[in-house]
């Protein structure tokens, strides 16, 4: 499968692949696998998506922000690839974080976001294992930060 053609057909802009502002490193590659560190939530204009699933964001607000999660994942894993996608084997596991209220019980659907962009852009190579996190906060004030493993060619 080509992944840009698919990424066109979607009609995905990736946003810019972003450096790290800590001391660690936005991907490694050991062996054949690839690990993106957390990418928080940022909308398409560049400001942070911030508040708690479950008062200040309803689920939908917090699966779009998943999915802009995702946008970031796939920029920084087509930069680790020499912005060449077809590198790209599988993706092995995406872990979220949802920073939502003490009885909010849907974080899967709300990290639904990612798994369903990951899976649309990547097909059956792109369905991984998952876990979905409730946390009390999260960098910045974000609503959610998801990281992931992927498996290179």
């Amino acid at each position: 499968m080509n992944y840009e053609e698919k990424l066109k057909e979607l009609n995905i802009i990736l946003p810019e692949a972003k450096a790290p502002v800590g001391n660690y490193v936005a991907t490694k590659v050991l062996g054949n696998i690839l690990f993106i560190s957390g990418q928080i939530s940022i909308d398409e204009n560049g400001q942070l998506i911030k508040g708690k699933v479950g008062k200040d964001l309803s689920t939908d607000d917090g699966y779009n922000a998943a999915k802009r999660c995702a946008l970031s994942i796939v920029a920084q894993v087509k930069k680790a690839c020499n912005n060449d996608l077809s590198k790209v084997k599988s993706c092995i596991k995406l872990t979220g974080f949802v920073n939502s209220t003490e009885d909010f019980t849907d974080q899967p659907k709300i990290i639904n976001g990612a798994s369903d962009l990951i899976a649309s852009i990547f097909g059956e190579a792109g369905m991984h294992t998952r876990a979905a996190v409730s946390t009390n906060s999260l960098p910045l004030g974000v609503s959610v930060e998801v990281d992931a493993i992927f498996e290179l060619n």
